[in-house]
């Protein structure tokens, strides 16, 4: 063996194991064409060279063109005790359906643009006295253990009309509403609007530092509830919010004219976040965990 493996400038060991594997089980001798089928046969029978059909695809093409990621499908209808492909089979399946000319992948959510860092850059923003920043909010809300702390923000397309936007931080619930123009008035009427149904569920509301949100002290008033402040420019203090805000500019990219945008519109597209599984909630959706 040892000079049979010089021969051929393979290992030794290479040559014991091929042997080891596909010798004869009747006399334990070794045949290159018994060999050559052992070896076809473990092909044939390997997970690596499973091909899905047209079939399998058809309910994973629902999913997708119901704007619902890759990610998200496997683990739902794992989740529901349901046999899927995994998520790498299912982006290679779109890609090739695009080099044929189809559309899946355009309901894949694209890349997120990259936002410049603005570390220890001074404020320019409206300043407002008197307001609790986030160091002060109760230790509950960071550790998401209930029900009631939201997160609120506003999302701005072409020219002054923009969307106030409002997020629970366990469930991910999302509210959204369209305002003419960030102002602080318009911006609390749309906010009561949002969540005056489910006031008792507004425990605490966590805000950046636009002027639109210095009538805080009638929020609190109107609500019952304690709003404070990220500190300037640590948009991960409100991470929730911004990576929701992400999801929504799916629907509504930069550059979109919200100015005709309506709430039935606006409250189609939160319902549709709403019904979506999450990662982050065990594939949950958030409508399932809030209601």
């Amino acid at each position: 063996m040892v000079v049979i493996a010089e021969h051929l400038a393979r290992h030794r060991s290479t040559l014991y194991r091929e042997v080891k594997r596909n010798r004869s089980a009747h006399d334990g001798n070794y045949r290159a064409t018994h060999s050559v089928w052992k070896s076809s046969g473990r092909k044939k029978r390997s997970r690596r060279n499973l091909r899905y059909g047209r079939a399998a695809f058809a309910p994973i093409e629902v999913m997708i063109r119901g704007q619902l990621s890759p990610e998200q499908i496997v683990g739902r209808r794992r989740r529901e005790g349901l046999r899927v492909m995994s998520h790498e089979t299912i982006y290679r399946w779109i890609w090739s359906d695009k080099l044929q000319g189809g559309t899946l992948w355009m309901h894949l959510r694209g890349a997120r643009k990259i936002k410049r860092k603005r570390y220890g850059r001074y404020d320019s923003r409206g300043r407002l006295a008197g307001k609790k920043m986030i160091g002060q909010r109760p230790a509950v809300v960071e550790s998401r253990q209930r029900i009631g702390d939201w997160e609120i923000d506003t999302v701005h397309g072409r020219g002054k009309a923009c969307l106030v936007t409002v997020v629970e931080r366990k469930t991910g619930v999302v509210r959204i509403g369209p305002i003419r123009r960030a102002t602080k008035e318009l911006t609390l009427e749309r906010t009561v609007d949002l969540l005056w149904k489910e006031r008792r569920r507004v425990k605490t509301i966590t805000a950046d530092n636009g002027c639109e949100f210095h009538n805080y002290k009638e929020l609190e008033g109107i609500l019952g509830t304690r709003v404070y402040f990220a500190t300037p420019h640590h948009a991960w203090e409100r991470g929730t919010n911004e990576n929701t805000n992400g999801l929504i500019r799916q629907y509504l990219p930069k550059g979109t004219d919200l100015s005709r945008l309506t709430q039935e519109q606006c409250n189609n597209i939160a319902e549709i976040l709403n019904n979506r599984p999450r990662l982050r909630l065990d594939f949950k959706t958030p409508n399932e965990l809030y209601y």
